[in-house]
């Protein structure tokens, strides 16, 4: 292979690739709805797979899913992305690819099981694995406690969680529930997945940190289709 041309490739995989993916598939399914009776539509938001518990008792599990990459009205969509932005071009660069893409989308799920068995609003927004990754900073936190650099990132993200949350508490358009199930499945999966080249001694931490991550999302899902199963009959 030409020398840069591998060059040229290795650049880009250097990239925040999956950051800048996320990014445009909320940002192009956002217009999509905008076409289509608008993100504020609720008929739209539901066509477009926000979570609807009935429908989502029904059996369409992956509105659990789905939510964490729509929108409702611009200025969520802006406030969402460049909060992913900032967060996705450090942490993926330090998770690496494939894990930041793993921890970010069981977060969602995480999230929109948590506000499923707690809430029963119609909900959208990447929030959900937003504060996945706010927990995954946490956990880098304590797992480099004597890394100055990461002791910062870490104090920093988790003071936007307290604020957050607090706002969170007053505003009842907030998917609290959401935020909070995003936040524990975060610090859980990036537990569980860790970072590349974890030391030996963390395999037992990390498994156990995958069983209460999917034993969380077990039980939100069947409490949450406990709670609904009987309104979509």
């Amino acid at each position: 292979m030409d020398y840069q041309l591998e060059m040229k490739i290795k650049r880009f995989f250097r990239q925040p690739i999956l950051t800048y993916t996320f990014l445009g598939i909320q940002i192009v399914l956002f217009i999509l709805m905008t076409f289509n009776g608008g993100s504020t539509n609720t008929q739209t938001l539901i066509e477009f797979g926000a979570k609807f518990n009935p429908f989502i008792a029904w059996g369409e599990w992956w509105r659990l899913i789905t939510p964490m990459f729509l929108h409702i009205g611009w200025m969520h969509l802006l406030v969402n992305s460049v909060i992913l932005y900032y967060l996705g071009i450090q942490l993926e660069s330090l998770f690496g690819h494939w894990r930041f893409a793993l921890i970010y989308l069981l977060s969602g799920l995480a999230g929109n099981a948590v506000s499923f068995a707690m809430n029963n609003a119609i909900s959208a927004g990447a929030s959900t694995a937003i504060f996945g990754l706010f927990g995954a900073a946490l956990m880098l936190g304590k797992t480099y406690p004597h890394n100055p650099a990461i002791q910062q990132l870490s104090k920093n993200f988790l003071l936007l969680v307290v604020i957050n949350l607090v706002f969170g508490i007053f505003d009842s358009s907030i998917d609290l529930a959401g935020h909070i199930g995003g936040f524990a499945g975060g610090y859980l999966a990036s537990t569980a997945i860790s970072v590349a080249d974890p030391l030996p001694r963390w395999k037992k931490r990390r498994i156990l940190y995958a069983v209460i991550f999917l034993v969380m999302v077990v039980l939100f899902v069947t409490i949450g289709y406990l709670k609904n199963r009987f309104l979509v009959n």
